[in-house]
C-alpha cells in the first residue's frame, strides 16, 4: 500500500546552507534505497516535508526523523493512502526559500509567515501540488 505523511517541525538550532545541502544528500541517498520520494520545504525555520511511498518504510523514516536533534515540535499534519506517487522524479525534492515561492507559501498561509501547522489536511494537499507545478527547488 502507498501512502503519503506530512509533516512539519521547528528547527532546533540555526542551519547554514550547508546544513541543508548535506540534509538534502542524505535524505536522497536513503530514501531511494527503501523506496520513498518526497518533498521537503524549509522557510521560517520550519520543515515541512511529504514523504510517499511503502506504509512500513514511511513509518520508519518518521521515526528516524523523531529521533534527529535538528528537528522540534514534530507534528503529523496528514497522513492518507495515494493512488499514485506525485514525487516521482527524485528520491528527496527540497523547495527553496526564494522570492519566486513566496507568493506560494503566501497563497496557503493563514497570515504574513509561513505557518503549515495551521494548514487542513486539504490546503497542504493543495500547496504541494502546486509547487509541484510552480515552484522553484534547489538542484
Amino acid at each position: 500500500m502507498l501512502i503519503q505523511l506530512t509533516y512539519a517541525s521547528r528547527i532546533s538550532r540555526t542551519l547554514v546552507p550547508e546544513d541543508l545541502k548535506s540534509i538534502l544528500a542524505a535524505s536522497q541517498r536513503n530514501n531511494q534505497r527503501v523506496g520513498v520520494t518526497g518533498a521537503l520545504c524549509l522557510s521560517s525555520g520550519i520543515f515541512l516535508q511529504q514523504l510517499e511511498g511503502d506504509r512500513t518504510a514511511v513509518n520508519s523514516l518518521y521515526h528516524r526523523i523523531l529521533l534527529d536533534p535538528r528537528h522540534r515540535d514534530p507534528a503529523i499534519l496528514d497522513f492518507s493512502e495515494i493512488a499514485a506517487r506525485k514525487f516521482t522524479q527524485w528520491s528527496m525534492g527540497s523547495l527553496s526559500a526564494l522570492e519566486a515561492n513566496r507568493t506560494i507559501y503566501l497563497k496557503y498561509s493563514r497570515s504574513a509567515s509561513f505557518d503549515p501547522y495551521g494548514m487542513s489536511p486539504a490546503t497542504l494537499r493543495a500547496f504541494f501540488d502546486e509547487i509541484m507545478t510552480n515552484g522553484t527547488w534547489l538542484n
